[in-house]
């Protein structure tokens, strides 16, 4: 068993707050922070990572400092984001949700993800983020661990 780990909560979880994507950004950063994330996920990234802190005005830096300092479960890291997130408002996490809910990857990346599943891509195949990303984990997580 490898001493890092594939984040699996999927981008389409919320937790208590309601807000998407937080419980896996969450994870990815503990992760990262006890060095146990595995290769090519990084703990804040570009994509729905950096859409989350920016919905709710988080700075990036900070809620890693938190986590790497505090080591917070998820109720704690949640009762962090609400002292500390400028833009935490019902209209901002629907608006933000409706974001990661509607984000489609280029074709590139879905044509990727598609074919290391051995899935075809056509027109039952998933166009969305959130599935093709778990899509992506969960066959990551096959490699490392199942296989």
């Amino acid at each position: 068993m490898s001493n890092t780990y594939v984040p699996l909560i999927s981008s389409g979880t919320a937790g208590p707050l309601g807000v998407l994507h937080l419980p896996r950004l969450w994870q990815k950063v503990s992760l990262e922070a006890a060095g146990k994330l595995a290769a090519g996920y990084p703990g804040i990234g570009r994509g729905f990572d950096a859409m989350t802190c920016a919905a709710l005005g988080l700075e990036e830096q900070a809620v890693k400092d938190f986590i790497k300092q505090k080591k917070p479960t998820y109720p704690e890291f949640e009762a962090w984001v609400k002292k500390n997130a400028k833009t935490l408002t019902p209209e901002a996490i629907e608006k933000h949700n409706a974001s990661v809910r509607g984000y489609i990857h280029d074709d590139e990346t879905r044509k990727s993800v598609l074919g290391s599943c051995g899935m075809a891509d056509d027109a039952a195949a998933p166009r969305d983020a959130v599935n093709l990303n778990n899509l992506d984990d969960w066959y990551e997580f096959h490699q490392a661990v199942l296989k």
